[in-house]
């Protein structure tokens, strides 16, 4: 039997790692290119100041082929009921690397990030057909995890980062989100 088909690179070109403080910059443009307003970049800081959600180690970024930051992706502390989850956002691409696989490259090595740490339960409000290829499923009609406002079961998405059943309950997220 041959493994040459087996891939020796799971990121293609693309390098995903833990964000430095030199990145800040970076990631600060990602979001302001990749988003029409400021209101992703400004939640990314806030989140940054917040020592109850800020989970060092668990935000990366995707450098391109040359070394620079194409992509962002961020992991912070959030809650089901009373038990400690992760939540990813948010995520963006430079638009010009958009589609060509930044986007997964940073959200593969991310949550292969919070398993390495000992998390549980990530939770996505998201694209109902991008997060699913990282396991994503529904997280209200699956696992009876409820959003803190009304959002489509398509788009409230949870992952379990252990194979273990995810908590039950109402999400809380930090107060930087602006969710009550």
């Amino acid at each position: 039997m041959s493994i040459s088909n087996v891939p020796s690179d799971p990121y293609g070109n693309w390098r995903p790692r833990p964000e430095t403080a030199a990145d800040i910059p970076a990631v600060r443009r990602i979001h302001l290119a990749a988003f029409e307003a400021a209101e992703e970049a400004d939640l990314v800081d806030a989140l940054r100041r917040d020592p109850l959600a800020w989970l060092p180690g668990l935000s990366y970024v995707t450098d391109a082929p040359d070394g620079t930051p194409a992509a962002h992706a961020l992991l912070t502390r959030c809650y089901v009921g009373e038990v400690p989850a992760v939540a990813l956002a948010p995520c963006a691409v430079l638009p010009g690397h958009q589609k060509s696989g930044a986007g997964s490259a940073v959200v593969r090595a991310l949550l292969a990030a919070a398993r390495a740490a000992g998390e549980r339960t990530a939770l996505v409000l998201g694209h109902p057909s991008y997060y699913p290829r990282f396991g994503f499923v529904p997280a209200a009609s699956r696992y009876g995890i409820r959003p803190p406002q009304p959002w489509p079961d398509d788009a409230f998405l949870a992952l379990s980062l252990d194979d273990s059943i995810p908590p039950r309950g109402t999400v809380r997220y930090a107060a930087a989100f602006g969710i009550d």
